[in-house]
């Protein structure tokens, strides 16, 4: 990975957000990417942001793109591109927490201070046996914690990358590699036949369904679009007329609406009702369904506007949307 052994803290903090919540093999693309477009954290803060979601589309959780965007202005205009090299500076950063203040402090300036992830977790409660669920607050305080006495203090940077790597390909969630382990002897799940039951959990997280039904109404090949700006899931992003409800609803009652009768009254073509879509998120499902309708007159419609089917590309949608994009709806933006 080439952030891998990188001390540039810009690098460093540009993997580390990309990487939260993402597969490194997705996060990778958007790494290089970032890097190519914006080489330093003064060409990201000079961009446009509209430009910076574009880029950050598909990856999810957009709340990181847009601290991304606030700290990358921050450092590039009051503190002249000067990214902090203290512990505590760095956690001072929007969007940037205890994990990522350690890491960016360890790997750029060699700063005494433990990378706790899902991986060194992992290999300390088995190998110590430790019972306490990694999800609680008190978990999460004392792997802190006992991470930091562990930590060798002379070569932070190394034994963090070591203890991370571990994890990742020898002490692995499924299947680790136990019999090849060079840390069997003295590990106390391994002893205890406790490997599977550790790390331990508080319990699993109780998924919300919301059912997405949205108006792709067409004019003069123009489409109404808005941005989301409540602090809801894909804020800063882009969507067509949306019709949310708790529970999947005949479409046909979609079109029946006041909303439909307030854009197109009774005179409208109905082009397509497209089969079900659906994401997965970290805490809850969206199923969607897209009404496309070419409308006979131009109207008004609070929040949204009509933009041309030429500008579409410019502007970050969700992956629900691009999904309907790629698929069904590729003919009508590409």
């Amino acid at each position: 990975m080439p952030w891998k052994g990188e001390k540039d803290p810009y690098k460093i903090w540009l993997s580390e957000i990309i990487l939260q919540q993402t597969r490194v093999e997705q996060g990778l693309t958007y790494y290089n990417r970032f890097i190519k477009n914006y080489p330093s954290i003064h060409k990201l803060a000079a961009a446009p942001e509209t430009t910076v979601f574009k880029l950050w589309e598909g990856l999810g959780y957009y709340s990181r793109c847009k601290n991304l965007i606030a700290t990358a202005k921050f450092i590039s205009g009051e503190l002249k591109g000067k990214f902090p090299d203290t512990y505590e500076d760095i956690l001072k950063l929007k969007g940037i927490g205890p994990y990522t203040a350690a890491a960016i402090a360890s790997f750029a300036y060699n700063l005494p201070y433990a990378v706790v992830d899902g991986n060194v977790m992992r290999v300390l409660s088995r190998y110590f046996g430790i019972s306490t669920p990694i999800d609680s607050t008190d978990g999460k305080k004392y792997f802190t914690l006992l991470a930091n006495k562990l930590l060798d203090k002379k070569v932070p940077a190394s034994y963090n990358q070591a203890i991370m790597d571990f994890g990742a390909t020898v002490c692995k969630p499924q299947q680790p590699l136990c019999s090849i382990c060079p840390l069997h002897a003295g590990c106390v799940a391994f002893k205890k036949d406790l490997v599977k039951n550790c790390p331990v959990k508080a319990g699993k997280l109780i998924k919300k369904h919301r059912w997405f039904y949205y108006i792709i109404a067409e004019y003069k090949d123009s489409f109404f679009i808005r941005k989301r700006t409540q602090k809801d899931i894909w804020q800063n992003l882009h969507e067509f007329i949306l019709i949310e409800n708790d529970k999947a609803v005949d479409p046909e009652k979609i079109l029946a609406s006041d909303l439909v009768n307030k854009i197109a009254g009774k005179k409208y073509k109905l082009l397509k009702i497209t089969a079900k879509y659906k994401q997965q998120l970290t805490h809850q499902t969206i199923y969607g369904c897209f009404i496309h309708i070419m409308l006979n007159k131009k109207t008004l419609l609070k929040d949204y506007e009509l933009v041309e089917k030429t500008q579409m590309k410019k502007l970050a949608f969700p992956r629900l949307i691009t999904a309907y994009f790629a698929g069904e709806g590729l003919s009508l933006f590409g």
